[in-house]
């Protein structure tokens, strides 16, 4: 029941990245949105998202997995219900910023659930192969889905169909999921790690969005950048000091930890900008239509589904980096096929096989990604350890989507013909392949062979130090 009540929720919440691409035309149309604000739509979900994940992962930790899973449910679904009902755009990206910081709060806590459900084996690798596993077909089915509904259903749709999938979680975590044990002590929330963190991330995910607008080059962009570099430094900083920290950076010691977090930014950055130039080489280049488009994500998800379920095997056996190290090559491979596109191919010749290399490829990355950055977790830091993965995750989709349609509109210019755009899009989708051989890199090199190298456990406090709230 819990593992069932995961997977419907982060199927939401991951569907929720990529369900409205398809339908920002028509949502610009009906509520009559000026061109630069259209992205907003997008940006509000990934920048609330992205800023609030470390806080909610800490937050489920200090007030309950299930407590904080079934709020950040309910603070979703009202918004979904909100942005469908929207009736002009300030209320839209408002309830998209809602949905954001309501994944925020679920997100870490689904993950959380079951590390601390599942013992650490078999049995944990094989749930969490099923989160990562919904993880990416919600991704990829929000392609099909948002054209689905728009063109048959009406925009709106692409928000109100999270209501029924919030119900369903909310019911199954109500039935399934055993109450949260109250902690032996109750530790503060570590505000100022939260406001250092959240704006850190915040300004880093808000710079990096906006440079479709302002460049890489502008002054705005590189005083949001110094400015989160400089909040960043500061939380780690403050997170040495603190008793009850938001990050404990002795988690960072562990390879397992370490190495997950930068392999899940790199290959999350080239997975996000894959989605990215496809879908655009489908519609603007080859000229099919939102649905079509959609449909034409079906072998990637099949392939993806095929991936997971190989790597969920293997994993089990052996380790996470038995399956990181060929499906992030596998992954290379297959984008660097892709970067061969046409402007006179098609849908057989261009995009089926790298598709489904792709998708397998994908697939045994994403399903152990996620063991290898709980190995040798303590229960006690589940939702630490899952809101810093799901941050990474969350920055590398960010940085480099944004990078990458920088480094594509370049070498695609002023033209707008289906040749000059299709030399960007496959220029964007050869550096997706490069930022996967640089995952297998860090899969191979920073990675144990075996299951060792947990994190430091924290030392106990003495008495009268925890009672004095000062570090041992």
């Amino acid at each position: 029941m819990v593992l069932a009540a995961v997977a419907v929720a982060q199927f939401a919440v991951a569907l929720d990245l990529s369900v409205v691409n398809v339908a920002l035309p028509a949502m610009r149309t009906a509520l009559g949105f000026a061109p630069l604000d259209l992205s907003w739509v997008v940006h509000a979900y990934a920048l609330t998202l992205g800023g609030f994940l470390l806080l909610g992962g800490r937050a489920s930790d200090l007030y309950g997995r299930r407590r904080l899973f079934a709020l950040g449910l309910a603070v979703f679904g009202l918004f979904s219900l909100a942005g469908g009902l929207a009736q002009a755009p300030w209320q839209l990206i408002a309830a998209r910023a809602g949905q954001g910081l309501g994944a925020a709060a679920a997100t870490p806590a689904t993950l959380a659930l079951l590390t601390t459900t599942f013992t650490e084996g078999p049995q944990r690798v094989r749930a969490l192969g099923v989160w990562s596993g919904v993880n990416a077909v919600g991704g990829a089915v929000g392609v099909l889905a948002g054209g689905l509904l728009t063109e048959y259903a009406g925009w709106r749709w692409v928000m109100l169909i999270n209501l029924p999938i919030v119900a369903v979680a909310l019911a199954l975590v109500a039935a399934g999921a055993p109450a949260d044990a109250r902690p032996a002590r109750r530790e503060r929330l570590d505000v100022l790690g939260a406001v250092l963190a959240t704006g850190g991330a915040g300004l880093l995910v808000l710079g990096v969005v906006r440079t479709d607008a302002q460049g890489w080059g502008s002054a705005a962009t590189w005083a949001m950048l110094v400015a989160a570099t400089a909040l960043l430094a500061a939380f780690a900083y403050a997170e040495s000091r603190a008793p009850a920290p938001l990050l404990r950076l002795g988690l960072l010691r562990s390879r397992w930890v370490a190495g997950a977090n930068v392999l899940v930014f790199f290959s999350t950055a080239g997975q996000f900008a894959a989605f990215y130039f496809v879908s655009l080489y489908l519609q603007q280049v080859l000229g099919m239509g939102a649905a079509a488009t959609g449909a034409a994500f079906l072998p990637f998800c099949a392939s993806l589904v095929a991936g997971s379920l190989v790597a969920t095997r293997v994993t089990a056996a052996r380790t996470p980096r038995a399956a990181l190290v060929p499906g992030a090559l596998l992954a290379a491979a297959g984008l660097a096929w892709f970067a061969f596109i046409s402007p006179d191919g098609g849908f057989l010749t261009d995009v089926l096989g790298p598709c489904v290399i792709t998708g397998v490829g994908v697939g045994l990355v994403i399903a152990p990604i996620v063991a290898a950055a709980t190995t040798g977790v303590a229960a006690r830091e589940a939702g630490m350890a899952s809101g810093l993965m799901n941050s990474s995750r969350q920055l590398g989709g960010c940085i480099g989507l944004a990078a990458l349609a920088t480094l594509a509109a370049h070498r695609t210019g002023t033209a707008t013909d289906p040749a000059a755009l299709n030399d960007g899009y496959a220029l964007g989708l050869a550096v997706a392949a490069a930022l996967f051989l640089i995952a297998a890199v860090v899969a191979i090199g920073v990675l144990p062979r075996r299951r060792t190298g947990t994190p430091a456990p924290r030392p106990a406090a003495p008495a009268q130090n925890r009672l004095e709230g000062t570090p041992s």
